[in-house]
């Protein structure tokens, strides 16, 4: 039997939390509007170059700045207000899809633009991420939190199937420019949700930022090192086994299915992880997680091979939902391990980690995909080498870190008056 501490609560109960379902908006729109935001930049810049090279460099434009204040927006994170920190965060992709738009619109567009306006997206996103997730724990009770982190990943999935499309159907009918528009729409209303959304004053954080608060938090990471090598093996595979900045090349030159299967191969990621999410919703949690989760890396490995070999369109759409399928089952594990099993007041600093290790993976992998095809000169080669190197990450790592291969799941999270106790390799 569960502890009581894990999903006693009814699915119903959880929905008739208001603050909870204004929650769930803030989400849906940020993910719909984000995978609108990304599906753009991608096409224009490929559209504008006509080089995988360039969009390698989109990624890098958002991680560094995305890597060093990640850290600082943890901590902030635990000290003030997390509505607050979400709203300005949000408010500056509103004002980049704005300008972004006009500059489309206005033929006045320039790479040097698109890069500047990525990289103050990874700014904002630095602070938002850790600030949204720490802000779960004070607006749903102990006993849904399992239920709620799932309900929530299953919102962005769903939100992630209608963003990319909707983004082809406007690239390939209006252009560019009104899908920046859509985006500044669609943040807006996620502003109103975040207003919606009420908490207990008593549940604020109230400590002060300090460099010690920073420390706290890499402390914590060093001394449970599942935690850490669950983080890491994202890292890994998601920067070898990324094929998502390569797919303008996909749509366009190796399945030539254009901006309408651009779109429907953006889709087929949502698809695959939302519906992977419904089966994790079903069964009981998986108490060898370390185990599992290190074999699921090695799944999504040979997946992305077998995406990386294939020309027909039918196909590659199915091999690139089973991809999202996969790496859906590794996002659950990975939160069960680090929410389950992180106090409540290190919260934000350990999801700023967390969001250094998993937000910094997708932009590496945008540069290391983009950085190989362009000196193998075969986007095909980048992805199925990617692939094997996503394999061989699984097994160092698993040699490496033993205790994440013998990791089991306690279903419970500790509180904060807890002993911190180090764990051996």
């Amino acid at each position: 039997m569960l502890p009581p501490m894990v999903g006693r609560e009814s699915l119903g109960v959880l929905l008739r939390n208001r603050p909870f379902v204004f929650y769930l908006g803030t989400t849906a729109t940020s993910s719909v509007g984000g995978a609108m935001l990304n599906a753009a930049l991608a096409w224009q810049v490929y559209d504008m170059t006509g080089s995988p090279l360039p969009l390698g460099f989109l990624g890098v434009a958002r991680f560094v700045p995305n890597f060093v204040l990640s850290f600082i927006g943890g901590a902030l994170a635990d000290t003030r207000d997390r509505r607050v920190i979400v709203g300005i965060s949000q408010l500056v992709p509103l004002a980049v899809a704005a300008v972004l738009g006009i500059l489309t619109a206005t033929e006045t567009i320039t790479l040097g633009a698109i890069y500047f306006s990525s990289a103050i997206t990874g700014i904002a996103a630095a602070f938002q991420g850790p600030a949204q997730t720490a802000l779960l724990p004070q607006i749903v009770p102990p006993t849904s939190f399992q239920r709620s982190v799932t309900l929530n990943t299953m919102v962005r999935k769903l939100s992630g199937v209608f963003g990319p499309f909707v983004a082809g159907l406007i690239l390939a009918i209006a252009g560019v420019a009104p899908a920046y528009f859509g985006r500044m729409a669609l943040m807006l209303l996620g502003l109103v949700f975040l207003a919606s959304i009420r908490v207990d004053a008593s549940t604020n954080p109230r400590a002060q930022l300090s460099l010690k608060l920073i420390k706290e938090g890499l402390d914590f990471m060093w001394g449970h090192r599942p935690v850490l090598g669950a983080m890491t093996l994202d890292l890994l595979a998601e920067t070898f086994g990324s094929a998502e900045a390569l797919l303008p090349i996909y749509a366009k030159d190796v399945l030539g299915v254009g901006a309408v299967g651009f779109g429907l191969l953006n889709s087929a990621r949502a698809v695959g992880g939302l519906a992977m999410s419904a089966v994790l919703t079903a069964i009981p949690p998986v108490v060898s997680s370390g185990r599992v989760l290190v074999l699921t890396v090695v799944c999504f490995g040979l997946a992305t091979v077998a995406f990386g070999l294939s020309t027909w369109f039918p196909l590659s759409l199915v091999l690139y939902a089973l991809i999202a399928a996969i790496d859906q089952v590794s996002v659950v594990l990975r939160q069960n391990i680090i929410q389950l099993g992180t106090p409540d007041a290190l919260r934000g600093r350990v999801n700023s980690v967390n969001q250094v290790f998993v937000g910094s993976s997708g932009y590496l992998g945008e540069m290391e995909s983009g950085v190989v095809a362009a000196w193998t000169g075969s986007a095909q080669f980048a992805v199925v080498s990617g692939g094997f190197g996503c394999l061989a990450a699984a097994v160092l790592l698993a040699a490496l870190i033993p205790s994440l291969w013998r990791y089991r799941l306690a279903l419970q999270t500790p509180r904060a008056e807890e002993p911190i106790t180090p764990q051996p390799l």
